[in-house]
């Protein structure tokens, strides 16, 4: 006669088991979840090799919006273990909810007011959404949800949809400036480009909104660098117009628009 030793629940287990079912019970859909969410390509190393590609165990979002964070446990494991390195990535991610659950229990940490604590159940969408309240506005989900203008084979950079959200969720909710800080290297003109894309798809202007579409001065202190833009504007060159700094000094420093 011989004995089997039962397997002991893995991480799988606790998605397939636990967190996936009690998704289902919340009401998520399955387009508003993203499971193994890799946000990173990895760290360059020597010799045309790539680190560890950061990702998260699953990413719920709504409406073009990073909502959640939820970090699977294998049911052996305490459920908070690894909460740390999932607030550190739902920072990245611009994320306020971090959920660390091993099946048999879930915790829920609020980054925003820095506490948490052990919940019965996950939020649904709406209530996930509606915890959100306040960060934009009807403008700023429109500008969010008027997709990328993305050539064959291109995705942007966590960093730099986070970076477009951010400028148009400023702009839907009525600010004056805003400044983005990105390092080199990180593409910035690519994100100017998505931000005036976005605006001209919704005709936003500031005299009244959806009259028509803007006007947008893009300036560069260098010509190679105006050059390098007005090949990433392309696809409005029907739209645009270099303008040198001898027209503007003739001008009296007043830019034709």
């Amino acid at each position: 006669m011989t004995s089997t030793t039962k397997p002991r629940p893995s991480e799988a287990d606790t998605r397939a088991n636990f967190i996936d079912p009690a998704l289902v019970a919340s009401g998520w859909e399955s387009h508003h979840i993203t499971r193994e969410y890799y946000f990173t390509d990895g760290r360059k190393l020597a010799g045309n090799q790539r680190g560890t590609r950061c990702f998260v165990d699953y990413l719920l979002h709504s409406e073009n919006q990073h909502l959640a964070i939820i970090e699977a446990k294998k049911q052996s494991a305490h459920p908070t273990q690894g909460l740390q390195q999932a607030i550190d990535y739902a920072k990245k991610l611009n994320v306020r909810f971090v959920y660390s659950s091993n099946g048999e229990k879930t915790y829920e940490f609020d980054l925003e007011t820095g506490k948490g604590n052990y919940v019965d159940n996950y939020p649904s969408s709406d209530e996930l959404l509606a915890r959100y309240a306040g960060k934009t506005n009807d403008l700023g989900r429109e500008l969010r949800n008027t997709p990328f203008h993305l050539e064959a084979g291109m995705q942007p950079r966590y960093y730099q949809k986070l970076a477009v959200h951010a400028a148009t969720d400023s702009i839907g909710s009525g600010k004056n400036r805003a400044l983005l800080t990105l390092a080199t290297g990180t593409g910035k003109t690519f994100i100017a480009f998505q931000i005036v894309h976005k605006l001209f798809q919704a005709r936003w202007n500031r005299q009244q909104p959806g009259s028509r579409r803007p006007r947008i001065l893009f300036l560069a202190d260098r010509n190679i660098l105006a050059d390098q833009a007005i090949n990433t504007f392309n696809p409005y060159e029907n739209d645009l117009i270099k303008i040198n700094g001898e027209e503007i000094v003739s001008r009296q420093l007043l830019c034709p628009v």
